[in-house]
């Protein structure tokens, strides 16, 4: 796996505000428009810094949250993610659409030499995907991510988190969350922020809504109503490297 694109998938109704929100909090410019719909953009991080965060209107459902893999050979790669549990559920040269065994969608897509990952932009960056996963599908869910990237484990600083931390130079990290109840898998973003309370403020007056606050997070609401956090992880820290206190999320309802 050579890239991550991380995708924020948004009620159609919504798509304006929505991509003028994430440009906003990411520093970046919009693409051109693409799909039939025009219902694809990339935003475009500030220098010469590779893209890693996509928007994709969807039509029907509340929206959410996944992955695209991008790899040199999508088809030996496919055969792996099946050989760990995925299921395939489309296919067309270029592009895999697949899911975890516990129905977490993710696509794989072919490497385009992406290699910077985004700069930090007002102490904050986009730093990983959170996986949340009910009790019953947890432990499988967290061996097919671990066998499905070859990155390991680590325990994060409660006990209802593991991290799957990349090699450097790749700019989203997995974290892995049991939540406490059973309900369907999903996923949300977060943002590594250097300032929580600040982050907050600023993220309310570009459209966001405060939802609650943790030991390590605050969870909110982006202007489409799709839940993501803001974890207190120092940005400047790369997606790879060592760890320090924070970085944990605790959007159990998302």
């Amino acid at each position: 796996m050579r890239w991550i694109y991380a995708f924020a998938d948004r009620p159609q109704p919504t798509e304006e505000a929505v991509r003028t929100f994430w440009a906003a909090v990411t520093g970046a410019a919009l693409s051109p428009l693409r799909g039939e719909g025009g219902e694809f953009v990339t935003f475009l991080p500030p220098g010469n810094a590779d893209p890693c965060v996509k928007h994709q209107s969807v039509a029907g459902g509340p929206g959410g949250t996944h992955v695209d893999l991008c790899v040199e050979d999508v088809l030996a790669f496919v055969r792996h993610a099946r050989q760990a549990g995925a299921a395939v559920e489309f296919e067309e040269p270029g592009l895999s659409v697949l899911r975890s065994p516990a129905g977490l969608g993710f696509c794989v897509v072919p490497w385009a030499g992406e290699r910077t990952p985004p700069p930090v932009v007002e102490d904050e960056r986009l730093d990983q995907v959170c996986l949340d996963v009910g009790p019953a599908a947890y432990e499988r869910e967290l061996a097919f991510w671990a066998e499905l990237t070859g990155w390991r484990p680590e325990l994060s600083t409660q006990p209802e988190f593991y991290r799957l931390r990349p090699p450097l130079g790749l700019p989203v990290r997995f974290l892995v969350q049991r939540l406490d109840d059973e309900q369907p898998a999903h996923a949300h973003l977060d943002l590594a922020v250097l300032d929580p309370a600040s982050a907050r403020v600023r993220h309310e007056a570009l459209g966001a809504r405060f939802v609650a606050e943790g030991e390590e997070w605050i969870v909110m609401r982006d202007p489409s109503g799709v839940l993501y956090c803001l974890t207190d992880r120092d940005p400047r820290v790369p997606t790879g490297g060592e760890e320090q206190a924070g970085g944990a999320c605790g959007a159990s309802g998302c």
